[in-house]
């Protein structure tokens, strides 16, 4: 692994996450005045049309034809059906029990890179991992009551979204990771697009299009951050930045909602904050142990 390549994949994960935060609070705001199926349609227009002008831009629509590569493909069928799972538990769940769920992806994706990557994930990445969870759960505080047979198509969509994550280190370096993206952007809309035509549809306010448009942007931003960070960098040491989701939420509905956490939540917060801390020193530690080890004698 070549140095910084692991810095490079925190820093994209950190970026993803924050970005599907903040496309998931403007989401939360326009559902108020749209049906979720129109919404989760829209949405993926306007996003994939973005990815496509980046694409564009980029000159990587020369590499079209690589949507059509069966890995490609079969990555972006296998999100919007995670995608569509997640949804349809999330309408039915509390939306804290369907948060820790999906937030247990991080754990699968460390077993699957062990043991379809060949990763070795030293006990630091571990209990890393193992802490951060708990500060999830602190900070979530899902109930016993909330959990049913919906709770197993999240935990469905869960697996999904971390196989998804492992079929990305299989996809072939030499495509562009924008065309990777398109393909997601892509396969979402023409899910939600079919859900959207059995459903209701209504009028559109201008104000609600504009906030979709923002979150689209967000939303590509973190497809593209995401892919990124699955094709450099050790998963096992990315995957638990994927916690930083739960902060950023925090800080968002505090700073617009008011929302102050209780006493739990502050004890997952320092938990999330350590666990990450503690992974960044472990791993500095031991680029400078491997650094030496490399210096010639």
């Amino acid at each position: 692994m070549k140095p910084g390549t692991n810095g490079r994949a925190i820093a994209t994960m950190v970026g993803a996450m924050t970005c599907f935060v903040l496309n998931d609070a403007l989401v939360k705001h326009v559902s108020q005045a749209m049906p979720s199926a129109q919404l989760i349609f829209l949405r993926g227009l306007m996003a994939s049309a973005l990815v496509l002008l980046v694409a564009h831009r980029l000159g990587a629509l020369r590499r079209a034809s690589a949507l059509l590569n069966p890995r490609v493909a079969l990555r972006g069928a296998v999100d919007a059906c995670a995608t569509l799972m997640y949804l349809l538990s999330l309408f039915q769940l509390p939306i804290a029990n369907a948060t820790a769920i999906n937030l247990a992806a991080p754990l699968f994706m460390t077993v699957f890179a062990v043991l379809f990557l060949g990763e070795r994930a030293s006990m630091a990445r571990w209990a890393a991992l193992v802490l951060g969870f708990a500060g999830v759960l602190c900070i979530v505080q899902p109930s016993g009551d909330g959990f049913n047979a919906w709770t197993l198509l999240c935990l469905l969509g869960t697996l999904f979204h971390a196989t998804r994550d492992l079929m990305t280190r299989r996809i072939d370096p030499g495509i562009p990771s924008i065309i990777i993206t398109l393909a997601t952007a892509l396969a979402v809309t023409l899910l939600s697009g079919c859900l959207a035509l059995a459903g209701d549809w209504q009028a559109t306010a201008p104000r609600e299009l504009a906030l979709l448009g923002v979150a689209a942007g967000f939303l590509a931003a973190g497809y593209f951050l995401l892919v990124q960070c699955m094709r450099s960098g050790d998963v096992s040491l990315s995957a638990p930045f994927r916690y930083t989701a739960v902060l950023v939420a925090v800080l968002l509905g505090y700073a617009v909602w008011r929302e102050v956490p209780n006493g739990w939540a502050w004890l997952g917060i320092a938990l999330l904050v350590g666990s990450g801390l503690y992974m960044l020193h472990s791993e500095r530690g031991r680029a400078r142990a491997a650094a030496l080890d490399a210096q010639p004698e």
